[in-house]
């Protein structure tokens, strides 16, 4: 029992972890193994579109039905942000969250083995369901974890990077999925079972993965540590109450626009693709597919290129911006124009989703765990816009003509996007995450010696001031 006693799964909020001061070294480990999880609900996600059309094909169900998957997958992400997971989180801490999380991960993809067995499309959308809690869960915890999770000036390389691994996995499942479900046979029974092993393949991993998380000694991040980091950097010197903190409803409603219409365009791609570009088969479709969140992974790590010339914001406008521009012709275009046009929708898509999340926590201090769920909550627009491309495509026999309907998503985003380039209160706290010294072991020498150099600041103590000697003097980073 001793081994359960050493690794405790709760640490009180109100106390200080200095986990919000890790240097970069200090970060690798517990980053890297945050950033799997990214790669895991990249794959579950990318599986999500592909079944889409595959349901269609051998389940004869409309465009309109389908989209229950993301319906079920996306609607569970507010249940969790909100609600369970949030609580845990506030509760007990990030790793609880982790393991909960990856259980509810494993429980789902177990529940869809016997449900695709009999063709119950109800049964696997209930399945899937399971699935995004559990997915919603780890959401709720990594995107914040990433983002506090090291040195604030590089918040936003980090969560862009990891969230890179996310488009990775987007990649893997279609290209996955062309060859196992979309089979060069009459046979619907043998792909089903295919899809069968691909669950049972995820269930075992998951369930792995949680005892990895159990005993790995990953830093715990408190409200205390984010109160502090936010105090240091002055970017919330005036302290609002949490039903004030309009910078954080804005990025979860444009979190909810934005992600509903990239979920949008990615559930229905086969489609535009089968629909507009002649010869072109649903697995020929998922291929281009594959292509198209190539596209979108590498828009990741060339995001994080340009973070490092530029502010994080005016690359996140010109992303954004650019997304509209592209997908406004695609509505009317048709054949390889059409599909060039969403190819590089998808690369303009990347950096948004991790990029609203990293501003729209910026000085949120102690209220950082609960504002993280609403962003994350704002997820659910995956659950509310693909039914409505759906039903437009339906009602017009056209998945082409119905991109008009993530396109009016992302003009609503687009207000985020503007407010925190230009609007001060917004521009603010942002900017000032730019210049913080927190985790830059550089800076934390050479403040140290100043002091000591100095003499004593009028505000510290003779107790205080010693042990920033000592804490120079040695390695006590």
């Amino acid at each position: 029992m001793t081994i359960f006693r050493k690794h405790s799964l709760k640490v009180s909020d109100k106390s200080r972890t200095k986990a919000a001061e890790l240097t970069l070294k200090e970060s690798i480990y517990p980053l890297c193994l945050v950033t799997i999880l990214f790669f895991l609900w990249g794959f579950s996600y990318g599986l999500l579109d592909t079944l889409n059309k595959h349901f269609q094909n051998t389940l004869g169900i409309t465009r309109a039905r389908s989209s229950g998957l993301q319906a079920a997958y996306f609607g569970a992400y507010p249940l969790a942000s909100l609600g369970h997971a949030n609580w845990i989180l506030r509760h007990y801490g990030y790793k609880p969250v982790f393991i909960w999380g990856l259980c509810l991960y494993g429980v789902g993809a177990l529940i869809a083995w016997p449900c695709i067995l009999h063709r119950s499309f109800g049964g696997f959308c209930a399945a899937i369901f399971v699935i995004g809690n559990g997915l919603g869960s780890l959401e709720t915890a990594a995107n914040p974890y990433i983002t506090v999770c090291g040195p604030p000036r590089y918040a936003e390389l980090r969560i862009n990077i990891s969230q890179a691994f996310n488009g990775i996995g987007t990649v893997v499942a279609p290209v996955l999925g062309s060859y196992v479900f979309f089979l060069k046979t009459a046979d619907d029974t043998r792909a089903l079972k295919n899809v069968q092993w691909v669950y049972l393949a995820i269930a075992c991993f998951v369930f792995l993965l949680a005892v990895v998380f159990y005993f790995s000694p990953i830093p715990e991040i408190t409200d205390a540590d984010m109160a502090f980091q936010a105090e240091e950097t002055h970017a919330n010197a005036d302290v609002k109450p949490f039903r004030k903190q309009y910078r954080l409803f804005h990025a979860a409603f444009a979190q909810f626009c934005y992600t509903g219409a990239q979920v949008a365009i990615a559930g229905y791609f086969i489609n535009y693709a089968t629909e507009t570009r002649p010869h072109t088969s649903s697995a020929l479709g998922a291929k281009f597919l594959a292509g198209a969140q190539g596209a979108f992974a590498l828009g990741r790590f060339s995001g994080v290129g340009l973070m490092r010339l530029a502010r994080p914001r005016h690359v996140f406008l010109a992303y954004l911006t650019l997304c509209i521009v592209f997908i406004a012709p695609a509505i009317t275009q048709r054949g390889n124009t059409g599909l060039a046009l969403l190819f590089a929708t998808l690369f303009f898509e990347s950096i948004c989703f991790p990029t609203i999340v990293a501003l729209g926590m910026r000085g949120l201090g102690k209220h950082t765990k609960r504002g993280s769920g609403f962003i994350v909550g704002g997820v659910a627009g995956g659950a509310c816009v693909p039914p409505l491309l759906g039903a437009a495509a339906d009602a017009r026999d056209s998945t082409a003509t119905a991109m008009v309907v993530p396109m009016a998503f992302f003009v609503a985003a687009w207000s985020y996007a503007l407010c925190v380039n230009f609007v001060p209160a917004y521009r603010d706290p942002a900017d000032k995450f730019l210049t913080a010294k927190i985790g830059i072991r550089g800076a934390r020498d050479e403040e140290g010696l100043q002091r000591e150099v100095g003499g004593v600041d009028e505000k510290d103590s003779p107790v205080e001031a010693e042990a920033e000697r000592k804490e120079v003097g040695g390695e006590k980073f």
